[in-house]
Formats: structure tokens, sequence, C-alpha cells
């Protein structure tokens, strides 16, 4: 078994078939010459072996392992797990065709004991390096140990209330280290099993990723989007950059135009004092672009010329996964965005137009679409919103509210039209997504991995809602000071991010001289053919 190496100046661009999709593209953007951090790739080969537990799948792992963190120590001047220049991991999934957030990740790998003092002397910051070990033991106990997600959060909630009710990003050094302590505690209670050593972290948390591939929401994926030739995932081992270092340090995700809208115009979300997980998780509302103006001018200036760079080589509109490490910009991913219909009929005309692709190429990328039923719906006779939220994925819908994605499939299978109201975006309700009209949540972002998924279905999708308070036991809501129940009516101008209570009215609109253009472009194609 041979491992993919990427690095910068590298130049060789191996399958998506063999190294997944976003291992391809991170080869693609170093040869580009972007800043893209040291990687290896385990194959998409391995993963059925893994899975299965085939003879021998455990020292190909194993080789495969050994063999990479050697280049990724010699590629960064640092060693895995070190006391004095620690180099630390993300392993990550990805299959021949993207999966936003239906596989998992861990990152922080090698964040032992002896390596948070060794972050501590590099960078002279014990916040910093009790942070990443608090996030490490989050990440590994879920996705390798399958722990108890419930006491892990109520641990927190505990210390961020005895620090005086703060946020998690809002406790310093000793209460992260008290964090980690009380993680590991709750580990060890629960009899499972952590490793202090950084070459058994990496090679369990591999191993995860790919089992990962089996996963229900995964699965349940794959079926929605036809995805069923696909044969497994391959692993990515990169150095991790820390948007958690400092104040000018954060994680985000940019597109390249607007993925909702179809406006030419970056979509830019980020978190300061943050790794990505936060910001794609859904489970924090990010701040915009200019967040990143103030904090890190240079890294602002420097992430609008890449967006560009990056739509010019794929020739695509581009969703973009960043970290800003001490004002230094990193590309950790790019891959196609998904898009509404409504924004992928905007795109391919404006990407025709700019000379980007041609009209043939324009007309391929509409294949899919029901031009004939493609329809701009709008709100009429609504009356006066009670809350307003983050336009994730544009357009309106109208239905009764369900609180969770079974009761939305139930609701659904006896012709009842759906709004899924969630407390966050979770790619766990995968399912509920795509037998809801619309979805709204109270906290997330537009580029959170839910958001996502509810654009690539088609389904309008509002985040962000601060108006909205969500009690899962009750099955009940405020929203804008009203109470909701189940089943009660609710209207999302996702459009325009606004909300409103009851059965709103919906008129529709054909997008005319749009798609004008492009019956002038099969035209066109039909007389040279």
């Amino acid at each position: 078994m041979h491992i993919a190496r990427i690095a910068g100046g590298s130049t060789a661009t191996p399958s998506a078939e063999i190294i997944g999709a976003k291992a391809a593209n991170l080869a693609r953007m170093a040869a580009l010459g972007l800043p893209v951090p040291p990687a290896f790739v385990l194959p998409v080969e391995l993963c059925a072996a893994i899975v299965s537990g085939e003879a021998g799948a455990r020292k190909k792992l194993e080789d495969g392992l050994r063999e990479g963190m050697a280049f990724l120590e010699q590629a960064t001047g640092k060693i895995f797990g070190d006391r004095r220049q620690p180099l630390l991991v993300s392993v990550r999934s990805g299959a021949a065709r993207s999966m936003p957030g239906m596989l998992d990740t861990v990152l922080n790998v090698g964040c032992t004991e002896m390596a948070v003092q060794g972050l501590i002397r590099a960078s002279g910051n014990p916040r910093f390096a009790w942070d990443c070990r608090r996030r490490f033991l989050e990440s590994y106990a879920d996705v390798v140990l399958s722990a108890d997600g419930a006491a892990f959060a109520q641990a927190r909630a505990v210390l961020a209330h005895a620090e005086g009710n703060i946020s998690e990003a809002e406790l310093d050094s000793e209460a992260l280290e008290r964090l980690a302590r009380i993680y590991e505690k709750l580990i060890d209670g629960a009899d499972l099993d952590l490793p202090d050593h950084p070459a058994a972290q990496v090679e369990a948390a591999a191993q995860a990723v790919y089992r990962s591939w089996t996963s229900d929401r995964a699965i349940t994926y794959r079926k929605l989007q036809n995805l069923g030739d696909l044969q497994g995932t391959a692993v990515t081992v990169q150095a991790m950059v820390y948007g958690n270092r400092g104040l000018s340090s954060g994680a985000g995700v940019a597109f390249s135009r607007d993925p909702s809208s179809g406006r030419a115009e970056p979509v830019i979300d980020v978190l300061f004092g943050a790794q990505g997980e936060d910001v794609v998780s859904g489970s924090r509302t990010p701040d915009g672009e200019e967040a990143i103006v103030r904090a890190a001018p240079q890294a602002a200036e420097d992430l609008r010329a890449r967006l560009v760079q990056l739509e010019e080589a794929f020739r695509d509109v581009q969703d973009v996964e960043f970290t800003i490490d001490e004002g230094e910009l990193w590309i950790l991913q790019t891959r196609a965005a998904k898009r509404t219909p409504r924004a992928a009929l905007r795109f391919a005309i404006d990407l025709v137009a700019q000379g980007l692709i041609t009209p043939d190429e324009g007309t391929a990328r509409l294949a899919d679409l029901d031009l004939a039923a493609l329809v701009t719906k709008r709100l009429v006779d609504v009356g006066v919103p009670v809350a307003e939220g983050i336009s994730a994925s544009a357009g309106v819908a109208v239905g009764r509210v369900a609180f969770d994605s079974l009761s939305a499939e139930h609701l659904a299978s006896t012709g009842t039209p759906v709004v899924l109201v969630r407390p966050d975006t979770s790619t766990a309700d995968v399912a509920g997504f795509a037998a809801a009209e619309g979805i709204l949540t109270a906290v997330g972002g537009r580029t959170a991995h839910a958001a996502l998924v509810a654009r690539q279905l088609g389904k309008p999708c509002i985040v962000g809602c601060a108006g909205l308070r969500v009690d899962p036991t009750t099955r009940t809501a405020i929203l804008g000071g009203a109470l909701l129940h189940q089943g009660d009516w609710l209207t999302l101008d996702a459009d325009a991010g606004l909300l409103y209570l009851g059965q709103g009215r919906i008129e529709q609109e054909r997008p005319e001289a749009d798609l004008a253009e492009v019956a002038r472009w099969r035209s066109q194609v039909a007389e040279i053919s």
C-alpha cells in the first residue's frame, strides 16, 4: 500500500478515486502554491479492509502511518508528541465525492500530557495548550471511544457556571486544565481506553474515521444523493494549524460566491479563538468577513485573493475551509460549493459570461435541474415577522412545526408539509432535512455542514435565530416571544431570514430571462452538433 504525500512544491495530483476528493484537491492546491499544511493520505482501498477486519489490514495501516508520520516530522521540523516542539495532527475523512459532515474527523491528535508541556514551552501560551488538550479529549472520546457526549456537555456547563456563567471560549488556562482533568476522569470512569502514546492515538483515530463510512447518517446521505457506487473513504492525516492560538487566530469557511442566492459576492464565516469543527458543526453562530478585517487584515486580503484564484483554477464556485494562525492564512480544503437550484442557474450564466466555462459546459452543469419546474417563490399577506435569523439556503417554506427528525418524517409521510425546528444544525438530522419543507435553528452559521446539506437538498433554511428558544423535552419553542407547539403552522422567508407565525400564502414566478439564456445555449449546441 502506498501513501500519498502533500506538501508545498508538490506537483503530483493523484486521482480522487484513490485518495478521495478532499485530498486530491489539497494536492492540487499545493501544486498551485497555496498555503496548505503538509499531509499524507491513506487510500480509499484500505477502507473496506479495515471496516471488515480483513487479515493484514491493520499491518498495512500501521506501516502507512509510520511512513506518513516520518514525512510530516521532516516537513514540519516538529516531533509527534514531543516535549519541546510537538507535532499535532488532524485525522480527516474524504470520499471520491463530497459528503459534507457525514464522516468523522479527529483533531489535535498527539496532544498527550507531554505534548501539552511542549506546546506551553513552544508558544508561551498555557491557555492555548490546555485548549488543545481538552479539544483532543472531546473529539477522541466522541469519535473513537463513542463516549457519552451528554456527560461531557454537562461537565462543560457546570464548569462554565462555576466560573461565573462565562462562555467556553472565555475559560482561562486553569479552568481548561480542570476541564481536561474532568474529561480524563469521565473516560476512565466509563472504562474506556485513552492511550497517552501518540502513535496509538493516530492509529485508533484512523480506524474510527474509516469506520464512520458505515454510520447511519453516512448511509442515509449516500442513499439520498445516489452515491451507492462509492467504495469508501480515504483518511488524510495533516499537520495542525491553530485557530485557537490567540486573538489573531481563527477558523472559518468561505464561499467564493453566495451559494444560496447566486450573487457574485463571497460568503465568509469565521470564529476567532476556535478550530474548524466549531464553525462547521453549527453549534455556534459565527462572525462575518468584517471580523477578519479587524483582527487580521492581511489574512482578509489574502483570503479574497485565494478565493478568486481557486475559482479560476477549479472553474467553479468553491467552498473553502481555512484557518488563520496568528494572522497567517492557511487553506485546509476546497470543493465545489453545494448550491440551491436558483444559485446553480445564476452561477452557470455568470461563469459562461466570464469565459470560465463554455455554454456547453454550462448546459451540462444544469442537466440535473428540472428547469421547467424552476420557480422563485415569494410570500404575500404574511403580516409582521416575529423573529429574524441568518439565511443559509434561500427560498420560502410553509409547514407544521416538528422538533425532531422522526416527527418530521412521520408528519411528511401523511402528506403534511413540515418545518423542522432545532436548537442547532446537525448532520445527524439529514433524514429530517429530506422530509421537511424548511429548516429553522437557534444557532449556527451559513457555512455549517448542515446548512450545506440543506442547500444541496434545495431546502429553505434559516440559522442563528437569536429569538428562538427550543425545549426538546416539552416539544415547544419560544419564537419572538410567541409559544410554538409541535404541529403549529410556521412560515419561513429564507431569502430575507424572516419568520412568521401561521400559514403564509406563496406566489411563484419563473426566472424567464435566465431560462431564455440557457435555451439559447442549447440552441447553439444543437446547431454545432
